[in-house]
């Protein structure tokens, strides 16, 4: 057995069989301890790339004047580049992992909400007969109908004097301007009747011709 395996053991105990016989860590609890392992893994890659410049500036200060120095400088950058290759693998594998965990506690949740919501349908509906809400909407359609009928009767415009005969209202209103016209003429005077006997009217032609000759006469006096 190797030692590594044997700080795995040590180190387990019996803090990690008390979180299996509970069914593992919480969605929560995986993801708080990805994110630390993120941000390790980040001061890591900080640290490598500040001494991978460090080696650069030491290889070029030695250059050719202790090459023995500026190629160890050069080694270790390259060290510290492999280094830092791996811990950008091993992020965007924990970036994945995390975003991963994410999704399925959300999906979890979701799930759950979704359970509770329907539970609670199923309830209130168990306190609901189907044959009372079809009597019930009848019962609304119904009183609707009739306060529409009602909404019509009211604004229907109303006749009165509908019930009467047109035509025995005419005859009517002509005898009564019949009878008022009979009392005008009873109140109007007419003139009496003369006594003397009216000129008849071959008397009366003579005497204009007569008349037509007397000015005659006198016009042709007045023009000598």
């Amino acid at each position: 057995m190797s030692k590594i395996t044997k700080l795995f053991k040590s180190s387990g105990g019996s803090g990690s069989s008390s979180k299996s016989r509970k069914g593992g860590p919480s969605p929560q609890e995986a993801l708080f301890r990805l994110r630390e392992t993120e941000e390790m893994l980040t001061k890591k890659q900080e640290y490598l790339e500040k001494k991978i410049e460090h080696e650069l500036a030491t290889a070029r200060r030695h250059g050719t004047k202790d090459k023995r120095a500026a190629l160890q400088a050069l080694k270790r950058k390259k060290r510290l580049e492999k280094q830092l290759t791996q811990i950008d693998g091993t992020l965007s594998t924990i970036e994945f992992q995390r975003e991963a965990l994410e999704n399925s506690h959300t999906n979890t949740e979701v799930l759950k909400n979704m359970g509770y919501a329907a539970k609670a349908m199923k309830t209130v509906h168990q306190n609901m007969d189907l044959d009372k809400i079809d009597e019930l909407m009848r019962d609304i359609n119904e009183q609707q109908d009739v306060a529409q009928e009602i909404s019509d009767a009211i604004s229907r415009p109303v006749s009165f004097g509908d019930e009467f005969d047109e035509d025995e209202l005419m005859a009517e209103l002509e005898e009564l301007e019949q009878t008022d016209l009979n009392k005008h003429l009873a109140n109007v005077t007419l003139p009496s009747v003369p006594s003397s006997k009216l000129p008849s009217r071959q008397a009366a032609s003579t005497r204009k011709r007569v008349e037509d000759d007397d000015d005659m006469q006198m016009l042709a006096a007045w023009a000598n």
